[in-house]
């Protein structure tokens, strides 16, 4: 190996700042370090919002309809915060440095170190529930929250939020930025590197949806609430373990001031053609300087065109979103409503039902790296099976009948309920584990379209800002979370007037959840179509041209 072969040629440096050597550093021996920190990171938030809809319900004394918006609003708010942490990763601080701030306080950084807010919110949830005075009053009657306990329990939650938005964004795009796109067998290992970054983040959701689950619901929300805590410590510990085998990105500079700079550009052209953005139409001014306001880089307007390429894919991801949330709204009320018991003995939380969505991730991640892209190869000739657009409109496509399976499940359990007057019962006599099928496919259909979503906004962004853009498709997870507060506003407005129930009551067993899922579908469907036209409108990045321009201005 030649003396020019030792090194990455992607512009990545290690720790110290030097040259990565390929020999020494990133590849797989790095990425494990960064999946198992992702593992317990994601154990560590399923740990706290798996369940969180009944806590609400249960401790804090909410509605149905006000639990579930509860839960999505934060959630939301989860997906929102790291474009804070995209920021700061693209324009100054790069990846790592942005991973590690965020997750304890380094003295020479100048920064608001969300950490603060993560650990705080982690403890102060904690307290909230465990501490005489934090936590609600119960009794035989039901839970008697005071406002100020209602209060501390949001600010934890959203502390928490503020907190993640270091770590979402920057984690699967650190691990991709192990492999160097300029040598053919570490870019083939890349697009393998999101399946197992996707299989990590389940494997962390398995656990909190079983083990932790149960422990909130059987033995207390204190340590259901405290272990979320120590696994985040575990997941810093492993992250910082692997940190002399990193390969570090250098920062580009602000994206944002890039973006709006060929948007000011581009306003004095009228949009009528936007590589005229790149072209000098005003002199210089008396000290012989072009105004950057008025004159972008022929990269600048690159940047700008591949980021509203990506807008039109960003937005057909938020009625996925939407779907998704279901798990841990809706899936989980319906599941309150029927058989919780394995045996005589055993009774499974209705929320642990999502580790069927995790097992069903852990399944077809592997299958799809393994078998499926083997067998698509054959037909399509593509390296990698599926373009990622096929990809995730599979995935579409899969996460629609994820919705008709749920419809059609609240079809029969409705009848069942009508047929043996079974109204006013907590719980009927009918398996909560028939809810099995929607779970597996919604984690079906997750293995398609995030993965795919994480794989093609890594590779379609602009060099420069990779972090952003991943935060940008985390926001669609948001927006969804948001939309679905939305439709259950929306809904329950229309169908209780005239004194009606509605149909998300607090008696499920009297009202119409099928009806909100046939809505879901409706609105999936719509999406997928528009998904489509998208799809065929959207031209893919030119590696090579990016690459090349890349080159000119390290030049």
């Amino acid at each position: 190996m030649g003396e020019e072969d030792i090194y990455t040629r992607d512009g990545t440096v290690n720790i110290h700042k030097k040259p990565a050597n390929k020999l020494k550093t990133g590849n797989w021996k790095a990425c494990r370090f960064i999946l198992v920190t992702e593992c317990c990171e994601r154990l560590a938030y399923y740990g706290m919002s798996t369940n969180l809809v009944n806590y609400l319900k249960i401790r804090l004394n909410q509605e149905n309809a006000t639990a579930s918006n509860n839960v999505t609003n934060w959630s939301g708010t989860c997906y929102i915060t790291p474009l804070i942490g995209a920021f700061l990763a693209d324009s100054y601080l790069g990846r790592y440095w942005t991973i590690a701030s965020f997750c304890i306080m380094i003295p020479d950084q100048r920064l608001i170190y969300e950490d603060i807010f993560l650990l705080q919110g982690m403890t102060l949830l904690t307290l909230s529930a465990s501490v005489h005075g934090l936590k609600p009053e119960c009794d035989k009657n039901g839970c008697h929250p005071t406002t100020s306990q209602t209060a501390i329990c949001f600010l934890a939650l959203y502390l928490v939020a503020l907190g993640t938005g270091g770590i979402k964004p920057c984690v699967s795009s650190f691990g991709a930025d192990q492999f160097d796109d300029s040598d053919d067998k570490e870019k083939k290992r890349k697009s393998s590197f999101f399946n197992w970054f996707y299989l990590s983040i389940n494997i962390g959701a398995l656990i909190a949806s079983s083990v932790l689950v149960w422990i909130q619901m059987n033995v207390g929300w204190s340590w259901g609430f405290g272990i979320p805590a120590v696994a985040m410590a575990i997941a810093v510990a492993f992250f910082f373990f692997g940190s002399h085998l990193y390969r570090l990105q250098r920062p580009g500079g602000s994206p944002l001031t890039r973006i709006v700079q060929d948007a000011a550009s581009l306003s004095t052209q009228k949009f009528r053609f936007l590589d005229k953005a790149a072209v000098q139409t005003e002199p210089v001014n008396v000290k012989g300087v072009v105004n950057p306001w008025r004159l972008c880089t022929v990269t600048q307007v690159e940047e700008f065109k591949s980021i509203i390429r990506l807008l039109p894919i960003w937005a057909s991801g938020i009625v996925f979103s939407t779907v998704y949330s279901q798990m841990s709204t809706m899936f989980v009320l319906q599941g309150d409503t029927m058989d919780q018991h394995i045996g005589s003995k055993f009774k499974i939380p209705s929320a642990s039902l999502s580790l069927f969505d995790t097992l069903s991730v852990i399944f077809w991640a592997p299958v799809y790296d393994l078998v499926i892209i083997r067998i698509a190869r054959k037909y399509t000739g593509h390296e990698r099976g599926f373009t990622q657009l096929q990809r995730m409109g599979i995935g579409l496509v899969i996460s629609i009948f994820a919705m008709i399976v749920a419809g059609v499940l609240e079809v029969f359990r409705l009848n069942y309920v009508r047929r043996n007057n079974y109204y006013d019962l907590e719980t009927i006599p009918m398996s909560i584990f028939w809810q099995v099928p929607q779970y597996f496919l919604v984690g079906c259909a997750e293995v398609f379209t995030f993965i795919g979503q994480l794989e093609f906004f890594y590779d379609q962004a602009p060099d420069g800002m990779r972090s952003l853009c991943s935060a940008l498709s985390l926001t669609t997870t948001a927006l969804g979370n948001y939309l679905s507060t939305l439709l259950v506003i929306i809904v329950t407005t229309v169908t209780t007037r005239h004194g009606k129930l509605g149909w998300i009551p607090n008696n499920l067993n009297r009202g119409h959840l099928d009806y909100f899922y046939w809505l879901l579908a409706i609105l999936s469907f719509i999406n997928f179509l528009a998904y489509v036209l998208i799809a065929k409108w959207y031209t893919y990045k030119k590696v090579a041209a990016t690459s090349m321009a890349q080159s000119k201005i390290e030049d």
